[in-house]
């Protein structure tokens, strides 16, 4: 399990890089859609090397999959469109700061009623309590900024 906490806190170090690394290509061609579309490219080749090295399992499947579970793949180009479009000129901790609340927000609705087949994991007092106090850290971590 430790080794999935990595992976994951690596992951998540990388949201804010990609975040910056794509706004700022964004920027310097003057083209926020050709630069997600260049992130999606490089995403596909780099998803398709893994698929490869794995053994290219689960693609027979696909066809009989809910097409809820498709909308993932907006989902994400949504967030990198939005990000490359935005944190030019919002800045980047302003951008990721919004998209963890958004996060914090999704994750613990989708805990509490166990969407899409995610384990149930109740909403208590107690972790209603951190949510707001990682909600409030996030905050201050912006505003430390601006003095």
């Amino acid at each position: 399990m430790m080794h999935h906490a990595l992976i994951m806190l690596l992951a998540g170090v990388g949201i804010p890089i990609l975040a910056a690394l794509n706004a700022r290509l964004g920027a310097n061609i003057g083209a926020p859609a050709a630069a997600a579309t260049v992130l999606f490219a490089v995403a596909f080749c780099t998803a398709a090397v893994a698929a490869v090295l794995t053994g290219m399992h689960g693609f027979a499947r696909l066809a009989g999959q809910p097409w809820h579970l498709f909308l993932a793949g907006g989902l994400i180009a949504f967030y990198v469109l939005s990000i490359t479009w935005i944190a030019p000129a919002f800045g980047v901790g302003n951008a990721v700061l919004f998209v963890l609340l958004g996060q914090m927000i999704s994750a613990g609705l989708i805990d509490q009623f166990g969407l899409f087949g995610a384990r149930v994991v109740a909403l208590s007092p107690l972790r209603i309590g951190g949510l707001v106090l990682m909600a409030v850290g996030l905050l201050l971590t912006q505003m430390a900024g601006r003095d």
